[in-house]
């Protein structure tokens, strides 16, 4: 059975991993018949999130212990977690991605990726195993790769900005619409906009399908 990575980021869209993006991530993995390596960092929140009216509360977090709330308490430290461990790696998205994965949240372009996550992605990626990424994870991933010269391709959807930050760091931007998912095969990384899109968990379960599913296939 293939043991498939998922990096959570906390819990919720405002300031974590969005939860519908990863309990979708974490349906398919299993419905196609692998298992999920639920994984995060064990360190604070940049911050936390009144999800009823957008404002922070001043509050401290912690990403595992919040993620743990979406894995049902079966989660690993990402430290502790070896590219040997899995067969591939999947970010879903939510601002978590954005500010706590990575500083792209606050520094746009001059974003900075935690040491540990980028790690991973550089050990799974030289492995030859397959990633995935959501919504606005696939900026993580072209930061990490794009200053390293590998020009993967990623897609967001049809952010314009976004777009242009990802190309920025040296990667390309394909648009997809909602429903889809870009596959880089030379580079195996498959990525979805998802609610980057999507108005609802219906418009984005097809692209995060795809994104599974290829990832699935890649780590054959």
């Amino acid at each position: 059975m293939k043991r498939i990575g998922v990096i959570l980021s906390g819990c919720g869209v405002k300031d974590g991993s969005e939860i519908h993006e990863a309990t979708l991530t974490l349906y398919y993995i299993y419905a196609k018949g692998a298992e999920a390596v639920c994984m995060s960092p064990d360190a604070p929140q940049a911050a936390v999130v009144d999800h009823r009216t957008g404002k922070e509360t001043g509050e401290k977090r912690n990403m595992l212990t919040e993620a743990a709330r979406i894995a049902r308490g079966e989660i690993l430290p990402l430290e502790s977690v070896k590219e040997a461990d899995l067969d591939g790696l999947l970010l879903p998205g939510g601002f978590g991605a954005a500010m706590n994965l990575c500083t792209y949240a606050q520094k746009g372009r001059q974003m900075e990726v935690r040491a540990d996550v980028a790690s991973l992605l550089e050990a799974v990626h030289r492995a030859g195993k397959p990633i995935g990424a959501i919504c606005i994870a696939p900026v993580l991933v072209a930061a990490v790769f794009g200053r390293m010269g590998i020009p993967v391709e990623v897609t967001v959807g049809n952010d314009a900005s976004v777009a242009a930050d990802i190309e920025s760091f040296g990667a390309r931007h394909v648009e997809k619409p909602v429903h889809e998912a870009h596959v880089d095969e030379a580079h195996k990384i498959a990525t979805a906009p998802a609610y980057m899109l999507g108005q609802n968990i219906a418009e984005i379960a097809p692209g995060i399908e795809k994104v599974v599913e290829a990832v699935l296939r890649m780590a054959s």
